[in-house]
């Protein structure tokens, strides 16, 4: 069962730094191969949430840096602000 720590919302509130760290433990204690089915379910379901949360923050930042706007001089003039929901 999963705990109040694993819930979808959970993961939303993460940073692309955090995601990522929980990402790497959990597929370490996968290929460990030592815990239950139940819990390697959990912990791969967990996983697939956090996976597409990184896959998301990492698209936004790229959308981010897309929205940096060039001058004539091709320095960086000004960055409009980019809808990341």
């Amino acid at each position: 069962m999963a705990g109040p720590a694993d819930t979808i919302e959970d993961v939303s509130a993460l940073s692309f730094e955090e995601a990522l760290a929980e990402l790497e433990k959990i597929v370490a204690e996968l290929e460990s191969g030592q815990a239950p089915l139940e819990r390697s379910i959990e912990r791969y379901e967990r996983g697939a949430r956090l996976k597409a949360h990184c896959e998301a923050r990492l698209e936004a930042a790229r959308l981010r840096v897309e929205k940096i706007v060039m001058g004539p001089q091709g320095q960086a003039e000004r960055v409009e602000a980019a809808d990341f929901s």
